[in-house]
């Protein structure tokens, strides 16, 4: 076996080991033949065979070699669903992936976590999701005490994001996740650790990160002693200079207020998630009118000296959007076409679960979407190819305000059904992934 193994990593190191090229491969870039250059000769090979090699290939001391493995490996996801591959090799590129997290370069770490997320997505809930999510926590969690290259972090943090979202069975399960989120920016310090000032790059990676995680969450299940004073923190980013940092923090707020339940992010509540006392309601309505003004402000920000103007025009947007919401209670609707059906988003967990799987998944985003059962439940999006025919209801101007509105019974309905899917859901051991959406009906 042994021998065997030898002989089949030679051949997969001889077609990796190439010239080395620093960049990571694009997802956007991939070929539906994949292929392999060894020196000036060209070699295609059969998608199976090729993932077979980029597997041997993960064996070799050459980190430069794996890292190329990790590339194309990530290439073959994003540019099909490889459910036949992950049937006959999940748990081999699984323990790849998280050997090189435990040894490999800031690079071939990064490409490791995102095939780690990939190959959740590419599972799906069930008893795999839950394995990586188990076997990956204290890798990963190791990995981001590290604070070196924020690419590396950023990439841990969306991996974990990711696994936790699929392979999460119960609340605890996410908050724990949530909670190493937190500690990248917020660390606990002992007596021979000294604070580091995390940069704009890896707060916006953290926020983004921990957003993704909390739209799954139910406001009254979170343990209120982990999240004291977080809606402070998120209100003093909308102050920073780094307007990638205050979009994040934004956005993070507004879900925060879409769940409600403020005590338990204001430190205002007790053990039971209640407010302590009319001084603590006093200072929540306080926290609210300061975030309504900063919100307010960035809606119209002049701008600065040399800032894009594309940058300028999404922080508008965005806290417009805010604003409308914080006043009115109206989420911003969104709509894209992929494969010439509209995969829409109603309320801001949609939003950023969207924004979050299209940013993870970059130029796989739209094969996924055509093709992945599972985020065809989570954002109740059903392809052409699979629509049936049937009567559609046209939701009038009139029943979509009604309907969103905060305290309308349609809404407060929608999210009693919610829940008990998600409760149903849970019970089949498929874990959670869609609080806060719709499933559409033909």
């Amino acid at each position: 076996m042994g021998k065997k193994r030898n002989s089949k990593s030679k051949n997969a190191a001889a077609m990796f080991d190439s010239e080395d090229d620093d960049s990571i491969s694009s997802s956007s870039t991939a070929r539906s033949d994949l292929m392999l250059v060894s020196g000036a000769e060209e070699v295609q090979l059969d998608k199976e065979t090729l993932l077979d090699q980029c597997i041997d290939a993960l064996y070799e001391k050459r980190g430069s070699t794996r890292e190329k493995a990790l590339s194309t490996i990530l290439e073959a996801f994003n540019s099909d669903i490889q459910h036949e591959f992950v049937e006959k090799k999940f748990a081999t590129l699984l323990h790849q992936c998280l050997n090189s997290i435990k040894r490999g370069s800031a690079k071939e770490i990064s490409l490791a976590a995102h095939a780690i997320g990939l190959l959740a997505l590419t599972t799906g809930p069930g008893d795999k999701a839950q394995e990586i999510l188990e076997e990956s926590v204290s890798p990963i969690s190791q990995a981001l005490k590290s604070r070196s290259e924020s690419s590396k972090i950023s990439s841990l943090l969306e991996c974990l994001a990711i696994i936790t979202f699929i392979g999460g069975n119960d609340p605890e399960e996410t908050e724990k996740s949530m909670q190493l989120m937190w500690q990248v920016v917020h660390p606990k310090l002992g007596s021979n650790v000294v604070a580091t000032k995390p940069s704009p790059a890896l707060i916006t990676a953290v926020v983004s990160a921990w957003s993704f995680l909390l739209t799954t969450m139910d406001g009254w299940s979170l343990n209120p002693k982990n999240w004291q004073e977080s809606i402070s923190y998120f209100s003093s980013l909308l102050e920073k200079d780094d307007r990638s940092v205050r979009i994040a923090a934004g956005e993070a707020l507004a879900l925060i207020f879409e769940i409600g339940n403020l005590e338990k992010f204001s430190g205002e509540a007790n053990a039971s998630g209640e407010l302590n006392n009319s001084k603590g309601f006093a200072h929540i309505q306080g926290l609210r009118g300061k975030i309504l003004n900063q919100v307010r402000n960035l809606s119209v920000e002049a701008g600065g000296k040399g800032s894009a103007k594309k940058d300028l025009n999404s922080q508008r947007n965005l806290f417009r959007d805010i604003l409308e919401f914080l006043e009115g209670g109206y989420s911003p609707e969104t709509s894209m076409k992929i494969g010439g059906e509209s995969l829409s988003t109603t309320t801001w967990c949609q939003l950023i679960q969207l924004n979050f799987t299209k940013h993870f998944l970059g130029g796989g985003f739209v094969k996924h979407m055509q093709e992945n059962e599972f985020l065809h439940d989570v954002f109740g999006f059903t392809p052409k190819k699979k629509q049936f025919s049937g009567i559609e209801h046209r939701v009038t101007a009139s029943e979509k305000r009604l309907y969103k509105s905060q305290n309308s019974i349609l809404n407060k309905a929608r999210t009693q059904s919610l829940n008990k899917q998600r409760m149903l859901s849970q019970d089949r051991n498929t874990g959670h992934y869609a609080v806060g959406l719709p499933n559409e009906e033909a």
